[in-house]
């Protein structure tokens, strides 16, 4: 679906982007992460072909995107971070004037308008997009770039400064397209949205490429696993306090080793203590990511 090889955008003598590789698949949805200017809005404009690479080769369904961007974009949605709507319109007048612009006939656009601002959840559609909610109006700027059903969704920052509520709807409606067998890149600041919503994650610094993978690889690779036993014993422990904490009532056994992990395990068996709970404590991607930044 996407191929990027050894791109690099410069401005002048500065890096925007530098010898970045990045493959991504039919239906995945992949989370571009990194710190501002970091390159990932540039990154995501190369992909639509609204930049053009000083060096490198951006792919996009087969397309090259110096060669065939026009032919490519027949099948990419875009939404910029900052997508402002023509506020004297409303929402359905505002989407029947670009489905104009995409080609749509009046009767495939009527129908293709209804499905979306029903599945988005827009109500007060005769209202002036001038008096929406920022959510709303986000939602919105998402009809617009739905309206031709592309295959491949692009999407700057698509929950920047919205409300948690209307984040978990347009989270949740991401996953929805995906499973339409949409393919979707995007940029965001809020880790856990990105940990939450997709297949791989790729991590740009100062316009390269850390890492681009699975969160359970990245965990796997840069991130950190504690086991945590949790059991009660008749008797103080109070010389052995110093392998365990003591936490309401209970011991508690913190150790990222599996050997010791087992070996706890079977102690408390022999012992016959009372276990009463085992969990894996895992990084977080904004743990991992914060790492990543500060080294």
């Amino acid at each position: 679906m996407i191929e990027l090889n050894q791109v690099t955008k410069k401005y002048g003598a500065q890096f925007a982007v530098n010898a970045l590789d990045l493959q991504i698949g039919d239906g995945e949805i992949v989370g571009i992460i990194g710190h501002n200017g970091a390159g990932k809005s540039t990154t995501l404009k190369m992909i639509a072909g609204l930049l053009t690479p000083t060096s490198g080769m951006v792919r996009v369904m087969g397309y090259d995107m110096s060669k065939d961007s026009t032919a490519a974009k027949r099948w990419i949605g875009y939404l910029p971070e900052e997508s402002p709507l023509y506020e004297n319109m409303t929402a359905r007048e505002y989407l029947l004037f670009f489905a104009e612009l995409y080609g749509l006939t009046k009767m495939h656009a009527r129908v293709r308008i209804d499905e979306l601002l029903n599945s988005l959840n827009l109500r007060e559609q005769e209202k002036l997009t001038g008096e929406f909610s920022k959510g709303m109006k986000r939602k919105v700027a998402i009809a617009r770039a739905l309206l031709h059903d592309p295959r491949l969704l692009i999407l700057d920052e698509p929950n920047s400064g919205l409300d948690p509520l209307t984040s978990f709807f347009i989270l949740n409606y991401l996953k929805t397209l995906k499973g339409e067998g949409k393919t979707i890149v995007l940029s965001a600041h809020n880790l856990f949205h990105v940990e939450s919503i997709c297949d791989r994650v790729a991590i740009i610094k100062s316009g390269r490429m850390i890492v681009c993978d699975n969160m359970e690889a990245i965990r796997a690779s840069l991130g950190n696993r504690e086991f945590h036993v949790v059991f009660r014993a008749e008797a103080s422990l109070d010389q052995e306090c110093r392998d365990y904490e003591r936490k309401d009532g209970s011991y508690v056994f913190r150790t990222n080793d599996v050997g010791a992990m087992s070996a706890m395990l079977a102690k408390i068996s022999e012992n016959k203590w009372t276990m009463v709970d085992l969990s894996v404590q895992e990084s977080a991607l904004e743990e991992i990511y914060v790492k990543l930044m500060t080294n």
